[in-house]
Order: C-alpha cells, then sequence, then structure tokens
C-alpha cells in the first residue's frame, strides 16, 4: 500500500512525500509538488509491481548491486586489456561505494541519474560518461546473459552533453622547436617516440608497447596487435620514421624484446618528465602527448586525405570520431566538387 505524507520544503511550499511497499517488491519513495502526481504516481508503481511489470525477474530482489559488479568483474573486466581493466576498475569501485549494498531492484533510474550529477560536480562530461557505460555494461550483462534484470535501467539516464571533441595540433612553427628539443633532451627514447606518434598517428603506449617482433623493416611497417578496439594494425613507415626505426635496430639491445625499454628491460621507458622538458624548452603550451595524435590526423586531413582514410590509419571502427578533422579538409572537399563539376557541366551550354 501506499503511504502519502504532506511536509514543507524548504521555502516553505508544502510538497507530497509517497512510500511504497509491497510484499515481494522493493521499498520505493518519491516527493512530489502536488497531491494529484503524488496518487497518480502511486497508482502507476503499485499496478506496476502488482502485475510484474517493473521487476519481473526474482533475480533482481536478491542480488544487490555489489555482487553485480563483483561477477562483472571478475567474468567481464578480467578479460580487458590490463589498462582497460584498471580503469574501469576504478569505476566499478566508485559505484560499489555509492550503490552496492542496494538491491537491484532498488537501482532506479531516479538513484543513477542521482550517481550522474553528483559526478558532474567535480569530473568533465567525458569521465561522467565513462562511469557511466561501465555500469551500464554490467547491467546490460546482468540482462542479456545473467537473467538477473528484465531492462537495464540506464536505458532510461541520460548521458551528459558533450563538448566539441579537442583539435589541437602543432603548428608550422611549433613543430619543428619540439622535434629539435626533443633531440636535445638527456632521454634518447623521446625523439624517436614523438616521431611516430607525429609520423603514423599512433597512441603513447600503442607505440611503448612496441616489441621488435612488431616492426617488419622489409615491408616498413609496424604491426599494432594491442590497440584500443582490440583490432590488430599496419602503421606503415616512410621517411624519418621509418630511418629512425632503422637506426633503433642497429643498436638494439638483446636483454628486452622493447623497441624503448626502461633502464632495468623489464618495462616501458617513462617518458613524463623528459615530455614537459622538451616542451617547456619548445616555448609550446597547451599540449598534450595524445595531441600528437591529433596533430597526424589534422596534416592527414589538410594534405587531402579523406575520413574514411584517416579513420583506417587511426583505428576508428566509424567517422564520429575523425569528423573533427572535417573542416581542415575543406580546401580538399572544394577541389572534388569543382573536379566534379567540370565535368558534368558544359561551359558551352
Amino acid at each position: 500500500m501506499a503511504t502519502i505524507s504532506k511536509r514543507p520544503g524548504r521555502d516553505g511550499t508544502p510538497h507530497y512525500q509517497v512510500r511504497i511497499r509491497l510484499r515481494g517488491g522493493p521499498h520505493q519513495t518519491a516527493s512530489f509538488p502536488t497531491l494529484a502526481a503524488a496518487r497518480r504516481w502511486a497508482q502507476t508503481l503499485e499496478g506496476a509491481i502488482r502485475t510484474q511489470r517493473a521487476f519481473p525477474t526474482p533475480e533482481a530482489a536478491r542480488h544487490t548491486l555489489a555482487d553485480l559488479l563483483d561477477r562483472y568483474q571478475t567474468e567481464v573486466l578480467s578479460t580487458k586489456h590490463p589498462a582497460t581493466a584498471r580503469k574501469q576498475g576504478a569505476h566499478v569501485l566508485w559505484w560499489r561505494q555509492q550503490l552496492g549494498p542496494r538491491l537491484l531492484v532498488d537501482v532506479t533510474p531516479a538513484r543513477l541519474a542521482a550517481c550522474r550529477d553528483q559526478l558532474a560536480h567535480h569530473r568533465t562530461p567525458a569521465t561522467v560518461t565513462g562511469y557511466l557505460a561501465t555500469v551500464s555494461h554490467a547491467l546490460t550483462i546482468a540482462v542479456t546473459e545473467w537473467q538477473w534484470l528484465e531492462e537495464s535501467p540506464m536505458r532510461r539516464v541520460r548521458r551528459p552533453r558533450q563538448p566539441p571533441g579537442r583539435v589541437r595540433y602543432l603548428t608550422e612553427e611549433e613543430r619543428p622547436r619540439l622535434l629539435y628539443a626533443c633531440q636535445r633532451s638527456h632521454n634518447r627514447w623521446l625523439y624517436p617516440v614523438v616521431l611516430l606518434a607525429l609520423a603514423t598517428g599512433a597512441r603513447k603506449m600503442e607505440i611503448l608497447q612496441l616489441t621488435w617482433s612488431d616492426v617488419d623493416l622489409p615491408r616498413a611497417r609496424l604491426i599494432i596487435h594491442h590497440t584500443k578496439n582490440r583490432e590488430r594494425r599496419a602503421l606503415p613507415l616512410t621517411g624519418l620514421a621509418l630511418e629512425a626505426v632503422q637506426q633503433l635496430a642497429k643498436v638494439r639491445r638483446i636483454d628486452t624484446p622493447l623497441l624503448f625499454p626502461r633502464a632495468d628491460g623489464r618495462g616501458p621507458v617513462d617518458l613524463r618528465a623528459a615530455w614537459t622538458t622538451a616542451l617547456e624548452a619548445a616555448a609550446i603550451a597547451d599540449f598534450r602527448f595524445h595531441d600528437l595524435r591529433h596533430s597526424a590526423a589534422s596534416y592527414l586531413a589538410m594534405t587531402g586525405a579523406s575520413l574514411m582514410e584517416i579513420a583506417a590509419i587511426l583505428g576508428h571502427k566509424t567517422l564520429a570520431m575523425v569528423q573533427r578533422y572535417a573542416h581542415l579538409s575543406e580546401a580538399h572537399t572544394a577541389t572534388v566538387v569543382a573536379r566534379m563539376n567540370a565535368a558534368i557541366f558544359d561551359r558551352r551550354t
């Protein structure tokens, strides 16, 4: 049965709090500005619970969100790339702290939305979306594979609006300054790593995790096995990038398979300090290592590559991620349109 209580708000305006507890159903509460709205909500929810439309699976009343997240971490996260598993593991821990003790029937869209708003106070929209995506995937697995839920409550939770994708690339003046500063760095690996990032558009960890078995010098290419989307990708080498890898091959260490090892050879080198020093020496502000990837994509767009070609080089499955570079290829697009017009229209007609 539903209990409706009239209570004063902080501003003195009354509101109506509804409490519903049916046998076999979850405890539900909500507040409304009018008595009529409170009654409508109570009647709708009571009917849904009685007909088992709201929470039709008995598993949802037996398992908590913590149970779901524990199983998700064991069976799903453990199969992902270590870097992804670490990042999403932090998301799982946060959700367990917020809603872990609650039964799945109590993990409602309203509670998930409240958590979203809490995150938004001190995290960027992209980060908030990442947290939501992790719990959403866990809830979807609970629906599709474990039958713990009939429907994911995340389907009714809005994701935050994303700002336009960042497009920061090295200008014609900045690029030689940065490469010169990297050449003069105390860290011998900085220059070839930065050069490869600019020449291929590869991510930082894709480059740092390269081993000599990934290098195909006869075909002038690198093979990236461990990508973000878990698909193998080949990167052509040409010009300075090819020369850099050929030079590395002449002086490669025999105690490690890595192209860019740290001193003990057991892992990739840490370039953070050397990178920061090089940026300062080159007088380049507001630039991150990942912006080298944006730089490569931007140069491709400005030299006539299509969005499809850029997506293939960067390893994106869709064009959505490379739309941010579309404006840089406008000159190329105009040339294509002009060529088409010249072909189909006769000036004499």
